[in-house]
């Protein structure tokens, strides 16, 4: 007979806000292993008692079958005396003092999730915050470790009761998912014009599309910011923004509702469309097709435009290919030229309001500003522009522990750069740091 051994599991990488502990609960659960896992400031620790071939099963199953946002960077096994525990259960979170774990990068609506927005039947029907552990906002949101709800910007949505049962069921897709939210209990959204709110709900949405038939330039708040949007295929529209943003020439990003539209206006290889369907949704800068063309008011005297496709529920119910609404339209940053991006509701209002004509807001707060990624595809490889959502705060791994260093980057299209052990965490895009407010950005 087989003696029962205990081991203690130390877990460091991507592995909070992931879906992790229930997939461990899951896995002792499958292996009949008795114990417990809990989130720390240094990862996530698991203490198992069992057989030792089944504990040797169980570690194995733990790198070959996580969950598709985690990523382990390393894994320590320390034998420990048994407790004799008689089940399986996830212990509360642990701070400790002094230590630090990467932290996902916001991602882009899972398609469970997309399915559910679209099922009448479902609670969350054409809920425009709708999320789970494989999806929605990360770093954006997140002010402390561990990452749990309370040390959120969804601090201040209490959960109601049908988003609570999911929340504590270890075996749900949304169980400490510490965005998740609903129609009942989350966040809301709303159009205004003027300052004058005009309708909320399913009626911002409608009312923010009618404004860009209208040839309207509109902000709207994502998810590490505002975007500022308009119809791509208007030239009134296009010359209007470019006047009002001060931004001659500097080529606008573009946001189609699926890769089959893009494809009409872009030559797109194998390699392109599968980074452009990637959770991280960066502007990928793509060949025209030169049989179709969009306004040269997008991209003056250039060959190539950058697209990207929805990566929030609010982009999808925005893009829908219905009642005439445009393929194209332009998503640029919601900024003057040269400024950071807006991302705070009462600033955006004050220096967005001269450039647009009105405002598809929400009220979950942005903790983190962050631009969208710009990359492009040369030789079959990736090559970022700009490395930022979807990608930071994803760590560079180092062979080896190095000193604690800050590298400060330079004065134009700044990141700054802060090593640790084995980690190098590269910034999001700051931009040019002779602007004032993009120095403030940056201290």
């Amino acid at each position: 007979m087989n003696s029962i051994k205990g081991v203690h599991i130390h877990i460091r990488g991507i592995v909070q806000g992931v879906g992790f502990r229930p997939f461990v609960y899951g896995l002792a659960d499958r292996f009949k292993i008795k114990g417990w896992v809990l989130n720390s400031s240094a990862g996530v620790e698991i203490e198992v008692e069992g057989e030792e071939t089944i504990l040797q099963a169980f570690q194995s199953a733990l790198v070959e079958k996580m969950p598709p946002l985690a990523q382990i960077d390393s894994i320590k096994t320390t034998e420990i005396e048994t407790q004799g525990f008689d089940c399986f259960f996830i212990k509360h979170s642990e701070p400790k003092p002094g230590e630090f774990i990467p932290i996902s990068p916001d991602v882009s609506i899972c398609d469970d999730c997309l399915q559910e927005m679209r099922n009448p039947k479902d609670r969350r029907y054409r809920y425009p915050f709708i999320n789970c552990t494989n999806c929605g906002p990360r770093f954006t949101i997140i002010k402390d470790i561990p990452y749990d709800r309370p040390k959120t910007s969804m601090a201040g949505f209490p959960l109601c009761a049908g988003c609570r049962e999911e929340y504590e069921n270890p075996l749900d897709r949304r169980f400490h998912a510490q965005p998740v939210a609903c129609e009942v209990c989350g966040p809301h959204i709303w159009y205004s014009e003027d300052g004058e709110t005009l309708g909320e709900k399913e009626d911002a949405v409608t009312l923010a599309r009618k404004a860009i038939q209208a040839g309207k330039v509109i902000a709207v708040k994502g998810l590490g910011g505002f975007h500022i949007a308009c119809d791509a295929t208007n030239p009134e529209a296009l010359q209007k923004l470019r006047e009002r943003k001060r931004r001659s020439e500097k080529p606008f990003a573009l946001m189609s509702f699926d890769i089959d539209i893009v494809s009409k206006y872009c030559e797109i290889t194998s390699v392109e469309e599968e980074l452009l369907t990637s959770r991280k949704r960066p502007i990928l800068l793509l060949e025209k097709n030169p049989n179709i063309h969009l306004p040269q008011e997008i991209a003056p005297k250039q060959t190539s435009l950058g697209f990207m496709l929805p990566y929030t529920p609010l982009h999808y119910l925005l893009l829908e290919p219905k009642d005439d609404f445009p393929e194209v339209l332009v998503m640029t940053s919601g900024n003057l030229s040269e400024e950071p991006i807006a991302y705070k509701d009462d600033d955006a209002i004050e220096r967005l309001s001269p450039l647009v004509d009105g405002f598809l807001m929400h009220n979950r707060p942005i903790f983190m500003r962050v631009d969208d990624s710009v990359t492009r595809v040369v030789s079959e490889r990736e090559y970022p522009i700009r490395r930022s959502r979807g990608y930071v705060p994803d760590p560079i791994l180092i062979p080896e522990d190095t000193t604690s260093i800050c590298a400060a980057g330079g004065e134009l299209k700044n990141t700054f750069c802060l090593s640790r052990d084995q980690y190098a965490f590269i910034c999001h895009h700051i931009g040019d740091v002779a602007n004032y407010e993009t120095m403030q950005s940056f201290e």
